[in-house]
C-alpha cells in the first residue's frame, strides 16, 4: 500500500505553532502510516525537528500576497508553488486561517484533496478543496482539532499542550553562564515582550510585580528575545530589587530548558505563555487586548488568566501569582511530611525488628 502524503500549511509565529500542537498529535495517532509535512515560515524548521515524532518533513513558506507573516518575491513564490505541485500530495490541510486567502494557497498546491476552514469565497474550482464552517467562538487548539475531527474522521479528544525538552536544550543554557546560575536558586521569569506591541502590558506595571515577588525571597528573571532585550532593562532598570536580563540570542529551546526550572512565569498573550503551557510551569497570562477564550492557557493546568481592559491592576496579577506560589508551597510541605511519615514509619518497623 502507498504511504499517504499530507501536507499542513501553518506559516505562524510560536504561539500560533503550539495551539497546533494537539491536532498534528491527533493526525499522527490517526494516520500513523502517513508522510507529514509542515508548510511554514523558516524559523520553523526548528519546531518540525522538536516535534518530528508528528511531523516527518518541512517545508519553507515564502510569503503571498494578502497573508501578513511573510512577503517573499514574486520568483519565490512561483518556485514554491511549482515545486509544492511537483510533490502530488495526498491531502493538504489548510491550518493556517479562516479566510479565502489561506484556502487559496493550499488549493494551489494542487494535491489529490485539500481541507480548510473558513470561506470558500473566490476559491476556483480547478482542483478539490473542501471547506468546513470556521468556529468562530473556539479556543484555537479546538479549532485546529475541529479540522482534523470534522474534516478526516480522526478521533480528538486530547487537548492537552506539550513542549518537549531536549539535551541540546540545556547544553545551550549552559554556555549562558548568568541564567544557568539561576536553576540553583528560586526564581521566577517575568516576560513583558510580544510581537505586537499592543498585548504588551506596560513594563513599569512588570516591575511593580517583580520587586514584590523579589521581596519574597526570588530571584526575579526577565526573558525575552535579543530583539526585546531593551524592553527588558526597562523592567530591571524600574525594579528596586537586584533582577536578570535574560533577553538575549538563545534559542527558543534554550529559552524553555531555563523556564523549566522557574516557579512561576508572569507573561503577555504571547507565544513564552504557549510554552508554559506546554511544560506545565505555573504561570500568570496578562490578557486586554485578546480573547482569552481564544489563546489563554488551559483552564485544567496550573495557570491563571489576568484580563481587563483597557488594563490589568499589578494587584490582580499579583494576587494571582500569590495563589500559584502558595499551591506550591503547600504541595512541598505535603511533600515533606509524606516523606517525614515514611521514614518514621521506616523506623519503627526496624526498631521492631531489632527487638526481635
Amino acid at each position: 500500500m502507498t504511504q499517504q502524503r499530507i501536507a499542513v500549511f501553518r506559516a505562524l509565529n510560536l504561539g500560533d505553532m503550539l495551539c497546533a500542537v494537539p491536532a498534528l498529535r491527533a493526525l499522527r495517532k490517526g494516520l500513523p502510516g502517513a508522510q507529514i509535512t509542515l508548510v511554514g515560515l523558516p524559523w520553523a524548521a526548528s519546531f518540525q525537528r522538536r516535534y518530528a515524532r508528528y511531523i516527518d518533513r518541512f517545508i519553507a513558506f515564502p510569503g503571498y500576497p494578502g497573508l501578513p507573516e511573510a512577503q517573499g518575491s514574486q520568483a519565490a513564490i512561483d518556485e514554491f508553488f511549482s515545486a509544492m505541485q511537483a510533490e502530488r500530495f495526498d491531502l493538504c490541510l489548510q491550518m493556517h486561517g479562516c479566510g479565502p486567502v489561506s484556502n487559496a494557497v493550499v488549493q494551489r498546491f494542487k494535491g489529490r484533496r485539500a481541507l480548510g476552514l473558513g470561506s470558500a469565497e473566490g476559491i476556483s474550482a480547478t482542483s478539490p478543496l473542501d471547506v468546513l464552517p470556521y468556529p468562530e467562538n473556539d479556543h484555537e487548539i479546538r479549532r485546529n482539532l475541529y479540522l482534523v475531527r470534522h474534516g478526516l474522521g480522526v478521533a480528538c479528544n486530547d487537548e492537552s499542550p506539550e513542549f518537549p525538552l531536549v539535551s541540546e536544550d540545556f547544553e545551550e543554557l549552559a554556555g549562558y553562564p548568568e541564567l544557568n546560575a539561576c536553576l540553583g536558586t528560586p526564581f521566577v521569569c517575568l516576560h513583558p515582550g510580544a510581537r505586537d506591541p499592543g498585548k504588551r502590558w506596560p513594563t513599569s506595571h512588570f516591575a511593580q510585580v517583580g520587586d514584590q515577588l523579589a521581596r519574597q525571597g526570588l530571584k526575579i528573571v526577565i526573558t525575552g528575545s535579543q530583539a526585546e532585550r531593551a524592553l527588558a532593562q526597562q523592567v530591571v532598570d524600574a525594579m528596586h530589587h537586584h533582577a536578570v536580563n535574560a533577553a538575549c540570542d538563545i534559542s527558543i529551546g534554550g529559552l524553555a530548558a531555563l523556564m523549566s526550572a522557574a516557579r512561576l512565569l508572569v507573561s503577555n498573550d504571547t507565544g513564552a505563555a504557549h510554552i508554559a503551557s506546554g511544560l506545565r510551569l505555573p504561570s500568570v497570562v496578562i490578557f486586554f487586548a485578546t480573547d482569552p477564550l481564544r489563546w489563554g492557557p488551559p483552564k485544567d493546568g496550573p495557570h491563571r488568566i489576568v484580563y481587563g481592559s483597557p488594563l490589568p491592576d499589578p494587584d490582580q496579577v499579583l494576587d494571582a501569582a500569590a495563589e500559584l506560589l502558595s499551591r506550591q508551597g503547600a504541595a512541598r510541605e505535603s511533600l515533606n511530611n509524606s516523606i517525614a511519615a515514611s521514614i518514621t514509619t521506616s523506623a519503627g518497623t526496624s526498631s521492631t525488628k531489632d527487638a526481635v
